[in-house]
């Protein structure tokens, strides 16, 4: 079964938790989502502004340094996170 979904990041949500837990779940899972931004355009009057397939992967980076951060200073370690300096 495929799952027909117009909005690039519902679509990623899709995509990401039908890999992990199934279609079944996902479909719910988004479904879900799309009642959450329903009821805050109706709440707030405003129009839907989509987040975009890259606003997993930005979230997925910050998570992923935080669980890594905070494993360190579980090991003993002082950690301060400084961007790499890039190549010009």
């Amino acid at each position: 079964m495929r799952l027909l979904i117009p909005r690039a990041s519902l679509r990623e949500q899709y995509r990401r938790i039908s890999a992990r837990r199934g279609a079944k779940r996902a479909a719910v899972a988004v479904g879900q989502s799309i009642l959450v931004i329903f009821y805050q355009m109706v709440k707030t009057g405003e129009a839907y502004q989509e987040k975009g397939v890259s606003y997993f992967s930005q979230l997925d980076t910050q998570s992923q340094q935080q669980h890594l951060v905070r494993r360190l200073e579980r090991l003993g370690y002082q950690v301060t996170l400084q961007p790499q300096a890039t190549l010009a």
